[in-house]
């Protein structure tokens, strides 16, 4: 029986037209004298073609399931199961896991001792490996953002006062909007939350826990003896609020440190990616009416209130503020914040008495708080105010299993806003490429989906690299995707009349309505972020 041999890979990867002879030939010629680099490495780096397609293909030839692996794919928490000095040393990241297998990406397919390594660790844990291959570069950038990002500039051997101070400092100089010291089994893990992903900052010794929690304590103004939750803020940072969470897990007290800058600059609407076809003034200069803001936690519906609150601010409107906490002061604004003593409703009955013409509550969290909301939109005031919905159409929903009554909700709602953030391309390190014909498909669906003639002529994307700049995980910054309902006859109609979310949403399509995917698209067409991170927040692929 005759043994088929595989072609050498830059032979195949020719044959397929992938890459040139050309191509092979430099690729070659560099792993002379780079002998540890593989073939598909080098070309990668060469940018001769679409990494991805270079990636599969790759894996097609020698057996295995290529993938191109970014930060959003990873989806668990990669420490749980393998260290990241073995990960690194490995070269491997676990990225996703589903009724007992784990998914596990290599960078080296030779090193079988490597494999088997990794894959009795993970079988001891009662898991079987789903295998897939990429770069090597690929593997060290996601490693290098999720293993001690800001290692560099802190101190894990100073004292406990310069400890704490240096991971609150380089936090700030990162850009984290929150700090998690986190007791674990055998270490205390320090992360920060930067453009709303977590990244591992330092593992501090255990022994060093108890000192650490108890500066924490001492700088919140907390009570040192008591291990049941507390709140508490630091000051001593000039330029910032600090507010700061206790929570008791098993091995011992977690905190979390979010960050608020003090006196920062507003964003208009627009600069937060408000869609520039929209009139901001017809969406949110009202009168007896509310207009609601609708995301999950964390997707910027505060931020983008608080551009509302600072377009509609002028000397002769009165605007009053109820929020949980005041995140931003601004000049010419009477702002309430709420605490257990003071609630949203009992502080909104008192501010009624108060003369305002604009009313923002920062959430509505139940009926009472709603209908008090509903019944100052009917006698003469403009309420802005967020709910946790999924979308525009769902704060219908969500208000009717509330008890607000259908009568009361399209004679007040005015205005439905969703939105959620998602990352920018870093402009340093991010290289430009063409999209491929399945990215090209799928824009093209969802444009036939929702009746939108998208332009992509001459339209490019980005390939995410990563550098010191973006913290290696190539994006920085983020910007809001928008969707706005605006309530007209026809779906007041509708409201009035206890139809269906699918029957409002159908109307509303007609009006205009564009779901959020729409305006992503649109973002992802004009270089702002890419299909890759779009699909992150809105699984569209």
């Amino acid at each position: 029986m005759e043994v088929k041999r595989r072609q050498p890979l830059g032979i195949e990867l020719v044959r397929r037209n992938i890459v040139t002879e050309d191509d092979v030939r430099n690729a070659l010629e560099i792993q002379r004298k780079e002998s540890n680099k593989k073939i598909g490495d080098i070309l990668n780096e060469m940018n001769v073609c679409d990494p991805k397609i270079l990636i599969e293909a790759i894996g097609e030839i020698i057996g295995e399931k290529g993938i191109l692996l970014h930060n959003g794919d990873i989806s668990i928490q990669i420490e749980d199961y393998i260290s990241l000095d073995i990960a690194r040393q490995c070269k491997c990241v676990p990225f996703d896991i589903s009724q007992g297998k784990i998914k596990v990406c290599f960078a080296d397919t030779v090193n079988k001792r490597n494999f088997e390594k990794i894959r009795l660790l993970l079988l001891n844990k009662g898991l079987v490996i789903d295998k897939y291959i990429t770069f090597e570069s690929n593997i060290n950038n996601i490693l290098d953002s999720l293993h001690g990002i800001a290692d560099e500039n802190i101190n894990i051997n100073a004292d406990i006062t310069n400890l704490v101070d240096s991971v609150i400092k380089t936090a700030i100089e990162k850009r984290a909007s929150d700090i998690h010291f986190e007791p674990m089994e055998n270490e205390l893990r320090i992360r920060y939350r930067i453009d709303g992903e977590l990244f591992t900052a330092a593992n501090i010794q255990k022994e060093k826990q108890d000192q650490i929690v108890g500066r924490l304590k001492a700088i919140s103004n907390m009570h040192q003896e008591k291990q049941e939750p507390q709140d508490g803020r630091i000051l001593l940072y000039p330029e910032f609020n600090i507010r700061v969470s206790s929570q008791k897990n098993i091995y011992g007290e977690k905190f979390v440190l979010r960050l608020l800058r003090k006196n920062q600059n507003i964003k208009s609407l627009n600069e937060l990616g408000f869609p520039e076809n929209e009139d901001v003034n017809s969406c949110f200069n009202k009168r007896n009416s509310i207009t609601i803001m609708a995301a999950p936690t964390g997707e910027g519906k505060t931020t983008s209130l608080y551009s509302i609150v600072n377009y509609l601010n002028k000397p002769e409107v009165n605007i009053t503020t109820i929020e949980d906490p005041v995140e931003i002061r601004i000049k010419g604004v009477n702002q309430i914040e709420v605490d257990p003593k003071v609630s949203f409703s009992s502080s909104l009955r008192t501010i009624l008495r108060q003369d305002p013409d604009i009313i923002l509550v920062g959430e509505i969290r139940d009926k009472e708080t709603a209908e008090i909301s509903m019944q100052a939109g009917q006698t003469g005031h403009y309420v802005l105010s967020t709910i946790h919905t999924i979308d525009a159409i769902e704060v219908i929903t969500r208000l009717r299993k509330m008890g607000i009554s259908n009568y009361d909700i399209s004679s007040t709602v005015a205005t439905t806003v969703s939105q959620r953030l998602v990352r920018r391309v870093c402009p340093r390190c991010a290289k430009e490429r063409d999209f491929t014909q399945e990215e090209i498909k799928i824009i093209e669906e969802i444009g036939n989906k929702y009746n939108v003639k998208f332009d992509l002529t001459g339209k490019k994307t980005y390939e995410i690299i990563g550098c010191p700049y973006c913290n290696n995980i190539g994006y920085r910054d983020r910007i809001g995707i928008f969707e706005i309902l605006k309530i007209d006859d026809t779906i007041r109609e509708l409201i009035s009349n206890d139809e269906s979310p699918q029957k409002i949403k159908s109307a509303a399509l007609i009006s205009g309505y564009k779901p959020l995917i729409v305006d992503g698209i649109q973002k992802v067409l004009d270089g702002v972020t890419t299909l890759e991170e779009l699909n992150r927040k809105l699984l569209i692929l």
